[in-house]
């Protein structure tokens, strides 16, 4: 696939944008008034994967704690404002790597500039952020409800009043919990202009549906080269989000590094236990980050040739598997042990 060259965005440490890797985010569900605990969810969303992390920043008690989560966070945070400029004006001074924000929301053209002026001193970008429930009164009024084209005239008319005040340090997101809205929209969106896109189903749901209305919307996109950075929003333990976000990144060959798991559904030739050792041995592979393919198979007849590109795997016999790596067998193993054998190997590559 061919990605579009979009502007290229600094936030913190991390390029969004041009020539720059699709950068995974989350957000914490944490009170970021609580530093302690968002920031132990930060770290581990951190080990986890995440790049980029957004916090909700509702009133001044969550703009002042902001100053020591950016001291203290492995990975550049934004700050999630809607309404109040003041919040955004005191996140900049407390050392924020990006701004969500409405310029539409804020009020008076001088409180949009007071913003933009305290980003361009410190290279802050601003991220418009549009969704389905969001849409303006005329908007919806005119077109009956929330369309593609409604969430992208919505945004840019937010592009438009930071571009009148010579502000182009944007990334735009228009998302949807419709997901074919969600398609139309960003495709509309990336005719429209060069700004990074910010990626999202909002709304998906629970870790199931979530991920199936997440992996349509954004995969289906970031398949088609549109798209520089990723959220995928569930109701769930954020660190879900990033697995899911991994996994397609690395499904869609956007990411080199990490472990690419396979394993067979499984048929009438299986003789094995191969659903609890899939799981099992995807489980126990969660935190590696050796790039390899790993296969489970179920039985001799196609495992070793159907998986011939995996570095390592299991292919299941009769209460026992075989050990290959590149599809060349080299031990037999008793099928309670399998798991620890194929673990050892793995630790040897």
């Amino acid at each position: 696939m061919e990605r579009k060259k979009t502007i290229k965005v600094k936030v913190g440490s991390v390029y969004v944008g041009g020539d720059s890797p699709v950068s995974i985010q989350s957000m914490t569900n944490t009170d970021t008034r609580d530093v302690e605990k968002t920031l132990a969810q930060i770290r581990a969303l951190h080990i986890a994967g995440c790049e980029i992390i957004r916090c909700a920043v509702p009133d001044m008690k969550a703009a002042e704690a902001i100053k020591d989560i950016c001291a203290g966070s492995p990975i550049p945070v934004v700050a999630d404002i809607h309404f109040d400029y003041r919040l955004a004006l005191k996140c900049v001074e407390n050392g924020i790597s990006a701004i969500r924000i409405n310029p539409g929301n804020i009020g008076s053209v001088e409180r949009v500039k007071a913003v933009t002026e305290a980003c361009k001193e410190k290279n802050i970008p601003i991220r418009i952020g549009v969704n389905s429930g969001s849409l303006e009164k005329d908007i919806l009024e005119r077109d009956g409800k929330p369309t593609a084209k409604g969430l992208v005239e919505s945004a840019l008319r937010h592009v438009k009043i930071l571009e009148k005040l010579n502000f182009n340090d944007i990334v735009i997101s228009i998302k949807s919990s419709d997901v074919p809205m969600m398609i139309e929209a960003y495709r509309l969106m990336s005719k429209e202009c060069n700004y990074p896109l910010h990626l999202g189903v909002t709304e998906s749901g629970t870790v199931f549906r979530g991920t199936i209305k997440s992996t349509l919307g954004i995969g289906t996109l970031l398949a088609e080269g549109i798209g520089d950075t990723i959220r995928v929003s569930l109701t769930s333990d954020p660190i879900e989000e990033i697995k899911v976000a991994k996994e397609m990144l690395i499904a869609l060959g956007l990411r080199k590094q990490g472990m690419t798991f396979v394993s067979c559904p499984t048929c009438g030739r299986t003789q094995i236990n191969l659903i609890k050792i899939a799981e099992e041995v995807e489980k126990r592979l969660e935190n590696c980050n050796k790039n390899i393919k790993v296969a489970v198979m179920g039985c001799v007849v196609n495992g070793p040739g159907e998986a011939r590109e995996a570095d390592i795997g299991i292919a299941g016999g009769n209460g026992e598997g075989l050990i290959f790596k590149k599809g060349e067998i080299i031990k037999k193993v008793k099928e309670e042990d399998l798991i620890e054998e194929l673990m050892r190997e793995i630790e040897n590559l």
